[in-house]
């Protein structure tokens, strides 16, 4: 038998499957009343070649879609660009392209090395998002929900990159500094555009538990991001009667613990809160303080990391509980001006922050949580705040009741003194889509002298990004275009400007989804009646990386399209299941000279490995994702050129549960490889003559019978795998079964046609894994037609319930061998089988039987002395 060449194979059924356009969605109009299923791999961005690191999510999306469209469902499985995006920005500065040219070219090459994996994806609905096709849908959104009142501007405080000249979200401010440039960011105000997100915190989280396809960690990150809160609003009356012409009567702070206010010794502002920058104003070390202040990033990461710092403001307020209690106040550069009212009271016992605040500028410290089962005369707080709960001490009328208990005593005292109320607070923010850059959504408004900010109306989308631009500047060149800018007034027909600022590119995939069930309708985003048919999608499949904003902003579109009326979806759930898969990992190489090096740069020497161009030797580093920043990758054309697109989809599904990473490594590929052509070899071991693969050996027993069992066990086995997502399971349970079929050599037409429904069903189950190497399988069986035409098979009830089980045998409670019974036999034939075992009476030489117990099916005990 010549062996299985996948160069030879693959391109031959790529092109059947085109030809009939195998992969295509019917829909709701064409369906034929199959279900229906969606299946989405987090689409890509177009950044230039694709690595085998890439290919494990799409393989499992595929592994999925294929399997659904076996078992008789409509499947739509489709394929997208997250085209914009300031990487792009910065290609056309360094190689001096337009963004579209290079971003367009590498759509072109990443979607041949995707269809050369042989995905099931339906081509026929591929878009980009900075196709104008679509961002002209997505212009019409925004200005959809600017009506509903879900889109503002306002001024914000922002991070802002000095070197590339841009907002940037706090996730891409590291340690302090941008994610690409390294400057140092520093805190700006600018006029921003926001989607009012916060108005869905308390929807977005109570769904949450609705969502028990996704994973755990992934619904707990998402709930942290949202942060609801429950607490109260404490009003802390000024004691300076001058001041509250100008500040008002009290500071008003939340709190999600006021069972510590007894506690308090301090409030502290942010350092951007109006009363601080009212002070600054005469107070030079408060203004030096603010403007220090203000170069810190903006995250709560960062803030959290910094030094606790502050200034004392000279003021002072009066405790809620007690007119003669003073507090002073304070500016800190740990307290945020987005969370709560901006301001907090410390009580420093119970906060580690407030605790290192306290310390640092002598302020006191008051315990009043009392842990479980310590003393009050001992209890002391030194360099550690305690923050569980506990009964309250030192707090007058909270004395002696839990934390929680005091807190709602607390807050009930706070709404009878009217000086609070109970709360509820989000760590939450509405989301800023305002980016400084060119290559993105146009935000389709224009700002008129006489009607201040008007929506472009539909009939007037696209707002085109112009062709003409130059980036020999880090500024916006949207900013810096000629004429781009200059405009009509839709309402008013009076000059007016442009906005300036495109939207963030988590916009463009807050929808896509969306339009993938009716790109080509050019009327509107998506066609109602498509949407409510395919979604919610069945399986998303992506990396934990997205695990929280991606996914939350999706969540909030679907909710907010649906109230806008684009669509009537039963949930507002845009993923009924998720999955987040491990990544590929590989060992990282250096040069001599410090350099990272791909894999292909390196061979092993006799002292170990070695620069490839200068002989050298190579330090070999830890074993991480791949990433094309240290060079670990393997190109995935390479990989398909050698082994095959089949190799590649087996490889990255086999070794690891999906969840988890899995480590590529040369001999696991040539492994992969010899086990491929194992397959292909047993496939290929009957008899010319052999009955067809849809064969079903009713007949068969004895040995026969085995195989039957064998095949149809492992088919129970990789359906309930695929069906949880248990891929690498599904694979250990096809290698098996092939060990079992190599050793089976049948010797009557029974036998043959045993094998012969065991290797149908193994090429069926292979299908949705390997599918060229299938298809071929398949024709050298003599199979009707297309593999992937052929319906999953079911297995046999009959065939899955053992005949036999195999007992151990304890003689004095030590195992000494195993005996094969009938299922079900009596106590006194297993006895009697068990005490004519060779070993057993070995076990049992000078010594007398005193008592056999047997347990029916599952153990022989043997007793004697």
């Amino acid at each position: 038998m010549t062996r299985y060449n996948p160069r030879e194979a693959e391109p031959k059924w790529q092109a059947a499957w085109d030809a009939c356009d195998a992969f295509k969605a019917l829909g709701p109009h064409a369906s034929g009343g199959k279900p229906k299923y969606y299946v989405l791999e987090m689409f890509p961005y177009p950044s230039g070649r694709i690595h085998v690191g890439h290919s494990r999510n799409y393989a499992m999306g595929d592994v999925v879609a294929r399997y659904k469209r076996a078992r008789g469902f409509d499947v739509l499985h489709p394929m997208g660009w997250d085209a914009f995006g300031l990487p792009a920005e910065n290609a056309a500065r360094d190689r001096n392209v337009h963004p579209g040219a290079w971003t367009y070219d590498n759509i072109d090459a990443m979607r041949g090395q995707l269809q050369r994996l042989g995905l099931a994806i339906d081509w026929s609905r591929e878009f980009a998002t900075c196709d104008p096709a679509y961002y002209r849908h997505q212009q019409a959104i925004f200005t959809r929900l600017m009506d509903r009142g879900l889109v503002y501007r306002k001024t914000a405080k922002v991070n802002w990159d000095p070197v590339d000249q841009t907002v940037l979200a706090n996730e891409q401010v590291i340690d302090g500094r941008g994610w690409r440039s390294g400057a140092l960011v520093v805190q700006r105000e600018l006029d921003q555009w926001f989607f009012k997100i916060t108005d869905y915190a308390d929807e977005l989280t109570d769904a949450l538990d609705e969502l028990d396809r996704w994973p755990d960690k992934v619904r707990t990150m998402q709930s942290n991001w949202i942060g609801r809160s429950r607490g109260a609003v404490v009003r802390f009356p000024l004691s300076q009667a001058d001041l509250t012409a100008q500040f008002g009567d009290t500071i008003d702070v939340f709190t999600t613990r006021p069972d510590t206010l007894f506690g308090a010794s301090f409030l502290a502002l942010a350092p951007d809160h109006p009363i601080v920058k009212a002070l600054a104003a005469d107070d030079p070390e408060i203004d030096r303080f603010m403007h220090e202040c203000a170069r810190m990033g903006t995250t709560a990461e960062e803030i959290e990391k910094a030094p606790k710092r502050g200034v004392d403001l000279g003021i002072t307020v009066r405790h809620p509980f007690d007119d003669s209690w003073e507090l002073p106040v304070w500016s800190a550069n740990f307290v945020l001006s987005g969370y709560g009212t901006g301001a907090i009271f410390g009580s420093p016992a119970g906060d580690q922050r407030d605790l290192d605040f306290a310390r640092k500028y002598k302020l006191a410290v008051n315990p009043v949580v009392l842990p479980p089962n310590a003393s009050a005369e001992e209890h002391v707080i030194e360099d550690e705040a305690y923050t569980g709960p506990g009964t309250i001490y030192n707090s007058r009328f909270l004395d002696g009741l839990s934390t929680d208990e005091a807190i709602e005593r607390a807050i009930a005292e706070l709404e009878t003194l009217k000086l609070g109320e109970g709360a509820t607070s989000y760590r939450l923010r509405d989301w800023l889509v305002s980016r400084q850059r060119y290559w993105g959504c146009p935000i389709p408004v224009v700002h008129c002298d006489d009607c201040g900010v008007v929506a472009v109306p539909d009939d007037q989308l696209p707002v085109k990004l112009p062709e003409d631009v130059t980036f020999d500047h880090p500024s916006n060149p949207l900013e810096r275009h000629p004429t781009w800018k200059d405009t009509e007034c839709p309402t008013c027909g009076k000059p007016a400007r442009r906005e300036t600022d495109t939207l963030d590119t988590f916009v463009c995939s807050s929808w896509y989804f969306l339009r993938f069930t009716s790109p080509w309708d050019e009327d509107t985003p998506f066609l109602a009646s498509d949407a409510e048919h395919w979604m919610p999608v069945d399986q998303y499949v992506g990396g934990v990386e997205h695990a929280i904003l991606h996914l939350l902003y999706a969540r909030f579109f679907t909710r907010a399209l649906n109230d806008a009326g684009l669509m009537n979806m039963t949930s507002g759930e845009p993923f009924a299941g998720l999955f987040t898969q491990g990544m590929v990992t590989h060992e990282t190489y250096k040069s001599a000279d410090g350099k990272w090096l791909l894999p292909d740069d390196v061979d092993q020497g006799p002292e170990g490995p070695v620069e490839i161009a200068t002989g050298k030797p190579v330090t070999v580093g830890a074993i991480e994702k791949m990433s094309k920043s240290k060079k670990n990758v393997v190109d995935l054309d390479a990989f398909i050129e050698n082994y095959g697109a089949d190799a590649a989809r087996w490889f990255v599904l086999s070794d690891s549960p999906p969840e988890r990473d899995v480590e590529y490594t040369d001999s696991g590929v040539e492994g992969v490889w010899r086990f491929i052509q194992r397959l292909w070899t047993t496939v290929n071991s009957l008899p010319d003559g052999a009955p067809g693969p849809l064969t079903v050996a009713g007949d068969a027993s004895g040995e026969a019978l085995d195989v039957r069992r064998a095949a149809h066990k492992a088919l129970q086995t990789v359906t309930d795998a695929i069906e949880g997502f248990r891929f690498n399971s599904a694979v250990a349970q096809v290698h098996d079964l092939v060990n079992v079929l190599r050793k089976y050599e049948p010797v009557d037409t029974s036998g043959i046609a045993a094998k012969a429904e065991a290797l149908g069903i193994l090429v069926r189950m292979i299908a949705p894994f390997i599918p060229h190497l299938a298809e071929e399988c398949w024709e050298n069986l003599g199979g009707e037609g297309l593999v992937i035409n052929a319906a999953w098979p079911e297995a046999e009830s009959a065939l899955l319930v053992d005949d036999s089980v195999v007992m151990p045998i304890q003689v004095n409670g030590k195992r000494r061998t195993e005996i094969e019974v009938p299922k079900g036999s009596t106590q006194d034939a297993v006895q009697s089988q068990a005490m004519a075992d060779e070993t057993v009476q070995r076990a049992l030489e000078g010594l007398t039987v005193r008592k056999v117990i047997v347990v029916p099916d599952r153990i022989v005990n043997i007793v004697a002395g």
